[in-house]
């Protein structure tokens, strides 16, 4: 029987390593071509890895819990294919595992040498790679701790754990660096909280783990400012009203807000589009692409944003199609890794909680996120040729949130008032 080598597949941009969650399938179980054998998760998406041919599993590489990295080879699946389609052949293979064996030999002897060993606490997380480095050259797990990461979140990566390994003995240990590391000392001397016997207890999900890093470490990364501005979008109410319904029976899609807001978002963008840029070290990447981020919520309470890509460029019809169908796979777990990433802007609709406004987290590496808030029944002065009146009319308050490192107040005011302009003057006789 021939073998065939699964790997870890390319899930999307930018996404180099996945964590396994569980294993579907077990060593000696007949498996078809294209049927899930486990599920593995990046920063925010859940997946399902299928397999490429029909055979048996015959060997699992890693364990749940683990990282692997996009490329590297997960299971061994026998197939019954010709033997001469194999990666190498039979005589091949014994010196191969001959190596195999002692190298893994040698790991197990050099972790016995270790007095404890090293593991990923609540603030780090560490690669089995890195933690068998750490094992093999002797680290403790306080020194490892303090080894500065330039992986994504503060990682620390092969190259990190090399250089302090080379550089060890001619400079005393590093003082932890990284947020979360920095934060370690403070977190070891707080007073403990304590449960009385009646508090519940609940384990935050992986989900939440990200979420909460990716919050503190944009906090800790952008000089976040404010700016509010109030829009009067009597009109798109009146109008969205009126032909909501005929959009339904035509396209069979409902036809909410969140859409007409992102079209005037993406033109906003368009007219300033050094709002449409990140940051890395000393230099400003300005994107080609407008692709709009849209805060989703997921079924247990957690929130996700996946990506409307190159948003200028759609109809309001296309617009509420890639809305409507983003957020109904978000509800159902079903966004793909690709459908989370390459977002240059984001928009969060607090108002959906009965928020009048918000101050969002910008969403790293992005710049600026607005959170439009609820749209509510307000008195207002009506400005008109035979002079002001008292009238009734719809108002939403929108928090542009931006980074002041490279966002000044004026940009992010103009963008913002911008997105407001477009919005009033909505055309209340619009064909769509």
């Amino acid at each position: 029987m021939a073998k065939f080598e699964l790997k870890l597949p390319k899930m999307g941009e930018s996404v180099a390593e996945a964590t396994i969650t569980s294993w579907l399938k077990q060593v000696g179980d007949t498996i078809e071509e294209d049927e899930a054998i486990l599920e593995i998760a990046t920063d925010k998406v859940d997946s399902e890895v299928p397999s490429e041919v029909n055979g048996v599993l015959a060997e699992i590489l890693f364990q749940v819990d683990d990282v692997v990295q996009v490329g590297q080879t997960i299971a061994i699946i026998e197939t019954d294919a010709d033997a001469s389609v194999a990666p190498a052949a039979p005589k091949e293979e014994a010196p191969k595992q001959e190596e195999a064996v002692a190298e893994v030999a040698q790991t197990v002897v050099a972790a016995q040498e270790t007095a404890a060993p090293v593991i990923s606490s609540g603030d780090r997380f560490y690669s089995p790679l890195v933690k068998n480095i750490a094992k093999k050259e002797g680290l403790s797990q306080e020194e490892l701790d303090a080894v500065p990461g330039t992986g994504k979140d503060g990682r620390v990566t092969k190259n990190d754990i090399l250089a302090y390994v080379e550089n060890r003995g001619s400079q005393p240990a590093p003082v932890a660096t990284t947020p979360a590391a920095a934060a370690k000392p403070k977190a070891e001397t707080a007073a403990p909280v304590i449960a009385s016997g009646e508090d519940q207890i609940i384990e935050m999900s992986r989900m939440g783990k990200l979420i909460a890093h990716h919050m503190i470490d944009s906090v800790q990364t952008s000089a976040h400012v404010q700016s509010f501005i109030e829009a009067d979008v009597t009109k798109i109410w009146n109008w969205r009203k009126k032909v909501k319904d005929g959009f339904m029976k035509r396209e069979g899609e409902n036809l909410t807000f969140t859409p007409i807001f992102m079209e005037a978002v993406a033109k906003a963008l368009r007219d300033f589009p050094m709002m449409n840029i990140s940051v890395q070290g000393d230099k400003i990447i300005k994107k080609k692409n407008i692709n709009l981020g849209m805060a989703a919520a997921l079924p247990d309470g957690n929130l996700i944003v996946p990506v409307i890509k190159n948003a200028d460029q759609l109809n309001l019809v296309g617009m509420t199609k890639q809305v409507n169908d983003l957020a109904k796979r978000a509800r159902e777990n079903k966004l793909k890794p690709d459908d989370i990433q390459g977002g240059t802007y984001t928009v969060t609709n607090v108002g959906t909680f009965g928020s009048i406004m918000g101050t969002p987290i910008i969403n790293q590496p992005q710049v600026g996120i607005l959170a439009l808030g609820a749209i509510r029944k307000m008195p207002a002065v009506v400005e008109t040729p035979e002079g002001d009146f008292i009238g009734i009319r719809y108002k939403m308050i929108m928090s542009h949130s931006y980074d002041h490192r490279v966002v000044n107040g004026a940009l992010g005011g103009q963008f913002v008032k911008a997105v407001k302009d477009y919005l009033e003057a909505w055309d209340p006789n619009r064909d769509i």
